[in-house]
């Protein structure tokens, strides 16, 4: 019976020390081989000059009104006709007032005429109460954006839809009573305020804008193809320029004027001869790339040049712009980032000196439960990074490196078909 106790102690005494000596393996074997992984991702990097230089339009500023109360029409960017109304000039803050009433009057009538129209139709409601959570989500996003005056659109079309359902509900005699009185009182109000209200219109056609910031007659589309880089740096808009009614931009084009090294200018017109698109991203919307062309460079100054780019796209979104840095991009590299100790050499062959010799570059990936030679070409080295993209041929489809693989940053004695897992 002792025999047997002492028997049973010993085969439990070698099995916690086998557990322990498997686990102990393991763990030296961690510690003294780390494996460590990132996965591979799409990446891209834009390859250019940056520089800081002006946004220059062809701009006519608007007059001066001193008198009154100016109420300005437009949005910013807005494209107005020859003869279209830019602003409303009230002859006091009580014209004003009456003028807000007019409106208002107007609006109430569509309203009750909408509700008058819809009465007979049963689904108008439930369009309504669609359209109504639409506007609704509408606002809610241009306030979280920020886009106050867009807010504010949305506002007044949501409760302008909240008031029409809200009429739905009202027979339709007394909508026909409603509109009635509320036309005679509107020409009432129109009749006191026709007299004390001034419109200012374009005088030619253009984009409007409430951005007069000086330099609209200092850098011009002329002025800027012939000045001398010093003369472009010592730029400063003209003392006493305003408008509190704006200005247009006319045309269609836009240009960014800006002082280059002379090496640099001479490497983007070359670059351009060479079919290379040329595009400006702007520091602060670097989300959007814009393409120019080169239409001028100046002759060299101390090792500068003016360099002139001209743009015939997104006019709207550049008319508040002046002195901005940005990127000129020549190239944008895409493909797949890795971390540089990712990059594998795989060396297969000796020279006839007995060298070693490099055949292919790539990375090594966790494939199932083992590690597998992925080739790759670089296509752009960072500081800490890579980009690559993959160098196996179409029927090695097995082998290449695609977004999502787990890529082997860290191991020791690693080779293609060894257990990592």
């Amino acid at each position: 019976m002792k025999k047997k106790r002492l028997l049973g102690k010993v085969l439990m005494t070698a099995a916690v020390l086998g557990v322990t000596a498997y686990f102990g393996v393991h763990i030296a074997s961690y510690l003294e081989d780390p494996l460590t992984t990132t996965l591979a991702y799409n990446y891209q990097v834009s390859q250019g000059v940056e520089v800081s230089g002006f946004v220059v339009r062809d701009e006519a500023l608007l007059p001066d009104e001193d008198a009154g109360v100016l109420h300005l029409t437009r949005g910013e960017g807005e494209r107005v006709s020859r003869g279209g109304t830019v602003a409303t000039v009230y002859a006091d803050s009580d014209a004003l007032q009456r003028q807000t009433e007019v409106d208002t009057l107007e609006e109430r009538i569509e309203q009750l005429r909408y509700a008058r129209d819809a009465a007979v139709a049963d689904e108008v409601a439930l369009k309504l109460d669609s359209q109504i959570k639409t506007a609704l989500l509408d606002y809610q996003e241009e306030v979280s954006a920020g886009q106050l005056r867009d807010a504010e659109s949305a506002g007044d079309k949501l409760r302008s839809l909240i008031l029409k359902r809200d009429y739905t509900h009202t027979d339709a005699e007394n909508l026909e009573s409603q509109i009635a009185a509320l036309q005679e009182e509107l020409l009432a109000k129109k009749t006191q305020v026709s007299a004390s209200v001034r419109q200012v219109s374009a005088p030619v056609s253009g984009l409007w804008s409430a951005a007069v910031d000086g330099y609209e007659t200092v850098l011009t589309p002329e002025t800027i193809l012939n000045m001398t880089p010093g003369e472009l740096l010592a730029a400063a808009p003209e003392e006493g320029v305003s408008s509190n009614t704006g200005k247009l931009i006319l045309g269609d084009k836009w240009y960014f004027a800006a002082v280059l090294a002379e090496s640099e200018a001479k490497a983007l017109k070359k670059q351009e001869a060479s079919g290379v698109d040329l595009a400006l991203r702007f520091t602060k919307e670097a989300e959007r790339d814009r393409p120019v062309t080169i239409a001028h460079i100046s002759g060299a100054e101390n090792g500068r040049c003016v360099v002139v780019l001209e743009g015939e796209d997104y006019l709207q979104e550049v008319t508040m712009l002046r002195n901005q840095r940005v990127q000129i991009v020549t190239d944008i590299v895409e493909g797949l980032r890795i971390p540089k100790e990712a990059l594998h050499a795989e060396k297969t062959s000796s020279t006839a000196e007995g060298t070693s010799k490099t055949e292919r570059v790539g990375v090594y990936c966790v494939v199932g439960m083992e590690a597998r030679f992925k080739p790759v070409k670089v296509e752009y080295s960072g500081e800490n990074f890579v980009i690559v993209t993959s160098a196996a041929g179409e029927e090695q489809e097995n082998i290449r490196l695609r977004p999502g693989d787990e890529v082997i940053v860290s191991a020791r004695g690693l080779y293609d078909g060894k257990v990592v897992g």
